[in-house]
This record gives C-alpha cells, sequence and structure tokens, in this order.
C-alpha cells in the first residue's frame, strides 16, 4: 500500500512509518498524520467519485450521526446519505465552481431518524475526482451571525493597525482571537530560522496559569506537522477525549492508498498530540498559522480547560481570516522594524567612523565612545584592541578567553568570524556561558581586533515557583512523557552553552565597520586623508547653469580640520531645459567613500541624462550599488524641474527632505525612500511646483548636525533661517548657520523664482546658461 507523499519546506518528506504502525516518541517524527485513516466524530466524513457522486468511503459513524448504515450508504449515490434534495445542492455548487473553499460552508438539513437536523456541509477536491464532503452538526445557536463575526474580524483589524510593534501586533491578535473564539488561553507562538518555539503573547483567564516566554524545541512540531500546517491554516479540537471514527473502506478501493486528509476539517489527529494536551488539562484546542512567503512563522494556539468546545465554522473561518492578515501585518511590521534596524545601525556606524577620523583620539576610544560598538551590534560585551591601546565595555570573559577566540577567530582565514557557541569551537577552553557563550570577531592588520561577546540565551525559568505549575509537575511523576515542563527541558538541552544568533545584518555592520577602521588605520599611517581630499573635490561640479529666469546657487563646506566626508551634489541642464538638481552623501570616509561617490554619482548623472525620472533613476542606481558596490550605503535627494511651470519631479533616498522656501518654509512634499544600497528597494516618485516667489534648498546634514545637539534643533534652526531670507543664496544660508566647528562636510544648492522675471531671448526656451564659477556659488 502506498502512502501519499506529503511536501513541506521546499522538499518531499518521504521518511514515513507505514500507516497502522504503533506511534511512540521514537517515531512520531515520521507518523503519517495527513493520512490517519479516521476522523474526529463530531462530523461524518464522505469521500465521493466525481461526476457520479458515488459515496466511495465513509467514516464509521454515520449510524451514530445520520441514522444510516455504512452498507447502506458505500457505492450509492450521495444521495443516499443526506437525501436527494441536498445531494442536488451540493452537485450543484460542485459544478459551478473549480475551488469550492469560499463557497463553504453549505448549510443542510437532514433527516435523521425522521426528524430534520441542521448540519455544516464543508466541501473541498482532492486529485483524481474526488470530492471530500464533510458534515458537521450545527450543536445550537451560534454565538456569531456570519455579519457580526467579520464584524467583530473587522474591528480586530483596524487595532492590528494601529499596534506600532510586534509585540503590540502579539498580544492583540491574541486578545482579538480568544474574544472571538471564546477559547480559555490563546497564545501566539513565534518560531525562530530552526523551528524552535517561543510564547511571546498570551490571553488567558484569571485562573489559569502564564505560558508567556517559555520556549519549546522543534521537535514538538516536526518536519510532517510543519508542512500541514503550511497547506491547512486551521485546525480545531474539539474534545482530546474524542474515540477515532475510522473510514471504511480504510483504502480508496480505486488507488489503494490511504485519504490524504490533509485539508479535511475533520481530520484525525496524532495520539501523541493528544496525549500532550491530556497532560496539560486541556479539553479543547485550535491553532493557526501564520506564514511568512508561504513558510510557517509561527502559531495562534487556542486551548479550552472548561470542557469541550466547539465554536461553529463560521468563527473559525473568521478566526482564519485573522490569522491571515495577521500574517500579512506581522511581515509588514517585521520588515519595517528591521529596516529600522538597518538604517539606526547606519546611523551609528556613520557616527562611528566619523569618530575614527579624529586623529587626537585612538582609535580604540573613538569606537568604545558615544555611540559605541555595543550601539551597533547588541552583545554583553566587546573588547577593543587597536594600536597597541586593549580596552573592553561591558561584561567580558577574562583575557585568556578572549585570547583564545581571537586566536580561533584568526585560524578561520576569515575578515569576520561568528559563533553562537564557543564551547563547540573551543571545546578545551572553560568557557562561563554567562559572559562568552557566542562570539563575533572583526579581524584586523597586524593581530588587531574587535570582539563582541553574547551571553547564552537561555532564561531561567522557576517551574516550582508557580503553584499550578508546580502542581503540574508534581501530577506529572516519571510516568508522564509529555508536558509543556518536559519540552522546555528539552529547548534547555538544545540551547545550553548557546547565544542569540548573529543576525546577517550585524554581521555586515560588523563588515562595514571593519572596511572604516582598516581605513582609518591606512589613513593614519599612509597620510591617505590628502589624496581622497583631492578625490573628492575633483568630483564637485566645476560649474553650475546660470538661469535666466531663476537663481540657483551652491556651496560645499568640508569639515574642520580638513576631514573628508561623502558629501557631494550636481547641476546640470537636460536637452530639453529641464534642470536637474543632486545631493548626495556616501557613508563613510577617505579614499573608499570617495571612490564609492565618483561612481554613484556618475551612474546617476548617466541615467538622468539619458531620460529616467529622479525616481527611475534611483532605483536603477540602488540596483547598480547592491551588485557592483556591495556593502556601500549613501542618502542621495533628487529633482527635475522644469523652469517653465515650476513643476518638480523629485524622489529621495533616506536624504533630509529639502525645504520650500517662502515667508512660511515647510519640508517639500517629497515621500521618503530608504538609502541607496538596500536590496529590493523601489524608490517612489513625488511631485510639486514651485511657484513664483518660492524656493527649494537642498542640502547634507552636516548642515544641521551639532555635537550633543539633537538634529531637530538644527532642523528647526535652519528652517527659521529660510524663513527669515527665503531667497539668500546657499553661501549665505552657510553663514547664518555656521556656528564655528562643524564635524561633517555641508553641502547647500538653493534654487529660487522670483515673481517677475526677464522675457527670455528670442529663438531660445528660458532655460540655461552654462557658466563656471569658483567656487559654485
Amino acid at each position: 500500500m502506498r502512502i501519499p507523499r506529503l511536501a513541506g519546506e521546499g522538499q518531499q518528506i518521504d521518511d514515513l512509518v507505514p500507516v497502522g504502525t504503533p506511534i511512540d516518541l521514537d517515531n512520531c517524527a515520521r507518523e503519517p498524520i495527513h493520512v490517519p485513516g479516521s476522523i474526529q466524530p463530531r462530523g461524518v466524513l464522505a469521500v465521493v467519485r466525481e461526476p457520479a457522486f458515488e459515496v466511495r468511503q465513509v467514516s464509521a459513524n454515520v449510524a451514530e450521526l445520520l441514522g444510516r448504515p455504512v452498507d447502506a450508504v458505500l457505492g450509492r449515490h450521495l444521495s443516499a446519505l443526506i437525501g436527494h434534495q441536498q445531494a442536488a445542492r451540493v452537485e450543484q455548487v460542485a459544478a459551478s465552481y473549480g475551488s469550492l473553499r469560499q463557497h463553504n460552508p453549505l448549510d443542510c438539513v437532514i433527516d435523521v431518524a425522521g426528524e430534520p437536523r441542521a448540519f455544516d456541509a464543508i466541501l473541498h477536491r482532492e486529485p483524481g475526482g474526488v470530492l471530500l464532503v464533510e458534515l458537521e452538526i450545527a450543536y445550537g445557536p451560534r454565538p456569531f451571525s456570519f455579519p457580526n463575526t467579520y464584524q467583530a474580524v473587522r474591528g480586530a483589524v483596524e487595532e492590528l493597525n494601529r499596534a506600532a510593534t510586534l509585540t503590540e501586533l502579539y498580544a492583540t491578535a491574541a486578545r482579538a482571537v480568544r474574544d472571538l473564539t471564546g477559547f480559555d488561553r490563546v497564545m501566539v507562538y513565534r518560531y525562530d530560522e530552526e523551528y524552535n518555539g517561543e510564547v511571546v503573547a498570551e490571553s488567558r483567564r484569571d485562573d489559569l496559569n502564564s505560558f508567556l516566554g517559555l520556549h519549546y524545541p522543534s521537535t514538538d512540531i516536526p518536519a510532517q506537522a510543519r508542512a500541514l500546517y503550511e497547506k491547512n491554516w486551521i485546525r480545531l479540537i474539539s474534545d482530546v477525549d474524542y474515540a477515532p471514527a475510522p473510514l471504511v473502506p480504510s483504502v480508496d478501493p480505486a488507488s489503494d492508498t490511504p485519504l490524504d486528509l490533509t485539508y479535511a476539517t475533520l481530520r484525525s489527529v496524532s495520539p501523541i498530540h493528544v496525549e500532550y494536551l491530556q497532560n496539560m488539562g486541556v479539553h479543547a484546542s485550535m491553532s493557526i498559522s501564520l506564514l511568512r512567503e508561504g513558510r510557517l512563522w509561527g502559531l495562534i494556539a487556542c486551548h479550552h480547560y472548561a470542557g469541550t468546545h466547539l465554536p461553529p465554522f463560521g468563527t473559525r473561518a473568521a478566526a482564519e481570516f485573522l490569522g491571515a492578515t495577521l500574517s500579512l501585518r506581522l511581515v509588514d511590521r517585521f520588515e519595517d522594524e528591521q529596516l529600522q534596524k538597518r538604517l539606526a545601525a547606519q546611523a551609528v556606524l556613520g557616527k562611528l567612523t566619523a569618530a575614527t577620523l579624529d586623529d587626537g583620539e585612538s582609535l580604540t576610544a573613538a569606537l568604545l565612545g558615544a555611540p559605541d560598538l555595543l550601539d551597533l551590534v547588541p552583545a554583553e560585551g566587546v573588547v577593543v584592541n587597536i594600536q597597541g591601546d586593549r580596552q573592553a565595555r561591558g561584561s567580558v570573559p577574562p583575557p585568556r578567553v578572549v585570547a583564545a577566540v581571537i586566536d580561533w577567530a584568526r585560524g578561520a582565514d576569515d575578515e569576520i568570524a561568528s559563533s553562537e557557541c564557543l564551547a563547540s569551537e573551543l571545546p578545551a577552553l572553560d568557557l562561563d556561558p554567562q559572559l562568552a557563550a557566542g562570539a563575533l570577531v572583526i579581524n584586523l592588520p597586524d593581530g588587531q581586533y574587535a570582539v563582541w561577546f553574547r551571553r547564552e540565551v537561555l532564561r531561567s525559568v522557576d517551574w516550582g515557583g508557580d503553584p499550578y505549575n508546580k502542581a503540574i509537575a508534581v501530577s506529572e511523576g516519571d510516568g508522564v512523557r509529555l508536558s509543556p515542563r518536559k519540552s522546555f527541558d528539552r529547548w534547555r538541552e538544545i540551547v545550553h552553552q548557546r547565544s542569540e544568533p548573529w543576525k546577517p545584518s550585524e554581521c555586515e555592520s560588523a563588515e562595514s565597520l571593519r572596511r572604516h577602521v582598516v581605513e582609518s588605520l591606512y589613513r593614519r599611517t599612509r597620510g591617505a586623508l590628502r589624496m581622497a581630499e583631492m578625490v573628492q573635490r575633483s568630483l564637485l561640479p566645476e560649474s553650475i547653469p546660470a538661469l535666466e529666469s531663476w537663481r540657483l546657487s551652491a556651496y560645499y563646506e568640508p569639515a574642520a580640520g580638513g576631514n573628508v566626508g561623502g558629501d557631494w551634489y550636481d547641476a546640470f541642464e537636460l536637452r530639453d531645459g529641464r534642470l536637474i538638481l543632486l545631493v548626495g552623501d556616501v557613508a563613510g570616509h577617505g579614499i573608499t567613500a570617495a571612490g564609492t561617490m565618483a561612481q554613484l554619482r556618475n551612474a546617476l548623472r548617466a541615467q538622468l541624462f539619458a531620460g529616467a525620472t529622479p525616481a527611475e533613476a534611483l532605483t536603477q542606481l540602488n540596483d547598480f550599488c547592491v551588485h557592483m558596490l556591495p556593502g556601500a550605503f549613501a542618502t542621495v535627494v533628487a529633482a527635475r524641474v522644469d523652469l517653465d511651470s515650476g513643476v518638480v519631479q523629485a524622489a529621495c533616498a533616506g536624504h533630509l527632505i529639502p525645504y520650500l522656501t517662502n515667508s512660511a518654509t515647510v519640508l517639500a512634499p517629497i515621500e521618503l525612500s530608504p538609502p541607496i544600497g538596500i536590496r529590493g528597494v523601489t524608490y517612489a516618485p513625488s511631485e510639486f511646483t514651485v511657484e513664483p516667489g518660492n524656493g527649494l534648498v537642498m542640502y547634507s546634514d552636516g548642515l544641521v548636525e551639532r555635537r550633543g545637539e539633537v538634529i531637530d534643533e538644527g532642523l528647526n534652526r535652519l528652517a527659521e533661517t529660510l524663513g527669515r531670507a527665503c531667497d539668500a543664496p546657499a553661501s549665505r544660508i552657510w553663514t547664518a548657520m555656521d556656528s564655528g566647528n562643524i564635524d561633517d562636510d555641508v553641502t547647500i544648492v538653493a534654487l529660487w523664482r522670483p515673481r517677475t522675471f526677464a522675457v527670455p531671448t528670442a529663438g531660445r526656451p528660458a532655460g540655461c546658461r552654462t557658466v563656471r564659477r569658483t567656487p559654485p556659488d
């Protein structure tokens, strides 16, 4: 007898034990749970062959629930099971629609021992002309009508949309599902990359103990169970003490295979899982899958302790819809938070690399100042040893352990080395997992380094401290094999001496930092600063267009002490007379930043000159940067100005938004998008008009950032300056803003449209003529 194959996690799951094999803890990970050969007896399952609608298999409880003997149904038309009128309705629906999911449930009234009884008929198709007809008894009045149910879901969706963090999303979802379904406890599980789970949110009856924060190993949900969760997003066990109703016959007569019940609402569940629930005192449960790009991200798990619990199909469908909506919001919020973390790390990296340009301070002190390396990559401690200056921050292991870790990292023969389990890399070393379970190392020239340390991820959970959990532990004894406490113990064994994994983005930040530190080392020992300055100055325009009906000016001021930043600007006219304005800032300093700046400037200029809009040009520039300059980051604001109408097409890649200037200076209505250098970004176009008597001022962050001052203060100061002199050229703007000592270079491009202007020269459009300006202002 052949078992239908079960696909999951991108591959087929073939190593399953034969159907009928007794299941125990040794083979449960290979249990063919998609072909249990039985159902939960809260309803009846019939396997019907289309187009004749002949019943080929039926659950053995058909006599108990419908008053029909199995022999009176098998081999006969569906009407023998549910009556002619209801069978005709099923045939009509099946013939009218390819996908039946959106038409479930079909309300049916079936004669049972001479009395009409209400059922929900749930239909879905299997390959080979197989139609599964599940009949669930409609027990009494529904707690929700369909309109009320979806109204409740809409309210929950509004709450989800208002949630600002993942933590708020988790908590909102748990509360909404519990309100909707009436379960005693609803938990949100979040899985890591290896499918170890954590309870990240919980809504429960006040008298129940809390499971919030508990961890469970991936073995609690083996691969074939995850595959089912990824296919069928909801599963209900209305009574964990049920006696399974077997299918008769046990295999499909046509194919001699057990029936695949992956999508069946009534599918019987693993006895191992039932035992687990019974040991917890759970009488009913339901789970809703949370997916990210088709992969299991987490679960909403519902438990009921006060007897059996059967939410009607409509409520379950609404809960499933809520889970699907939550999945989308989780992905959106996760991506948002990842982007914010990346931008925050980039900001810290920028400040750290700027600090390394102060030749009066050692590189080690610069990296451990404010912010420091622990702000760039979260960890419990960090040790830096550069140019003979060794310093530490936070909790770090003894020097002998640090030295052993550095020797291991050098042996890896890579610029960056990381491990979340140093005990496996250095088994002979006596490690304290509370100080050094994992490490991330930057290998620098001449034996220099920076190394982050993380402690063991395991948190201490006192099962004996909670009276309810203590009672569970006492009642278990040695004979109880499955329980949350024992799952937690297995998880403890799995993560013992392991730290939180080093995320790819954290390793990228470390790699970027290494490049900048190596740059600083080279500059300090080889005098490369002057060379980088020459490269940057060669990239500044020798001339800017002189406009007949507008005023354009530009100004560049290097950082104090001659330090070279990543600022650049450009201004040129297109063949059709429109004006291009650009201001950008490449992350980092020195020769590498200058080289990156040159390539980005030239690529962007070529794309815009070829006719791309600012948004299209930034999207193309980002693709170029990601593939040709990996690890490079830059902010850019680009504008294309129609000098006849004043219409501006613009796009912004992580840069400070320009100001529209008049007596009431305001930010230009440009949508902010992520910086250049982040994979998969498409930049949003914006359009606005510079009216006569208005101007546009583009600038870099050096104009508004000052040490010891939040950037909002600088932005307010700039807005006030522009409000007092809205038509001021770039040099006057700098004079008004100059505080005498700046930490970063400054770039300003100012465009002004007077209320009255000269009549264009006959035969030439009102556009530009290029003049050489030294300096450009």
